[in-house]
């Protein structure tokens, strides 16, 4: 199957190339552009993408707004953020909003093009190590949404155990490994986790753990 594909950034010269890296890939087809965040909405729920490219920082609506935008009205198309900056807090911002992913423009073009499959499979493509990371470094900076520990009363207390650790940067198999399950268990307990908290992938299973305060933030190794 074809993933399709919109790009978003306000740089024209970066969306040709963009779009060019992309249909010169069978599988891969760029259904739509947009220069902006207001147009990048309008774009994608027009078309109704696998995924869309989104840049950080457009004019009239810049790509977090954006994001925010296209999740709170269901739309489907996993979003991934554009950025020059590694580990900013506007990455995190973006992860918060509702982002599955996060590249930065200097990626090689294989690379691009795999992440974008990578990511309309509805798997992880930012790990979780990295994830925490920035969630450590930004969590305490940036207004929360307030979701409370309320949210995740619908989850068994094994589900929440899953959900810590997961947070914790923890792989299924190491998962598994430290509560003396399969990770076929494991598995089975992630899917239910998205599924009772209405969340895309594991990446936003990781920000609502600390937005609830089910993990905090760990101080910097000095």
């Amino acid at each position: 199957m074809t993933v399709r594909v919109v790009v978003a950034d306000d740089q024209e010269l970066i969306r040709a190339g963009l779009r060019t890296v992309l249909d010169a890939r069978p599988d891969l087809s760029v259904v739509g552009e947009a220069a902006d965040g207001v147009e990048a909405v309008a774009v994608a729920t027009r078309t109704r993408p696998d995924v869309v490219l989104m840049d950080v920082r457009m004019p009239r609506r810049d790509g977090i707004a954006a994001t925010r935008e296209l999740v709170a009205a269901g739309n489907p198309a996993r979003v991934v953020m554009l950025t020059t900056f590694d580990l900013d807090e506007h990455v995190y911002a973006a992860l918060r909003a509702g982002a599955s992913a996060f590249l930065l423009k200097d990626t090689r073009p294989a690379d691009l093009a795999e992440a974008v499959r990578v990511v309309a499979r509805g798997e992880a493509l930012l790990a979780p190590t990295v994830t925490r990371r920035l969630l450590d470094r930004y969590a305490d900076r940036l207004p929360a949404p307030a979701p409370t520990a309320d949210a995740l009363a619908v989850l068994t207390a094994r589900e929440r155990e899953v959900l810590t650790l997961t947070a914790r940067a923890l792989s299924n198999a190491e998962i598994a490994a430290r509560l003396h399950l399969s990770t076929a268990t494991v598995k089975t307990h992630v899917s239910a986790i998205l599924t009772k908290l209405g969340l895309r992938d594991r990446i936003q299973a990781v920000v609502l753990a600390y937005d609830t305060g089910l993990v905090r933030p760990e101080p910097p190794v000095r």
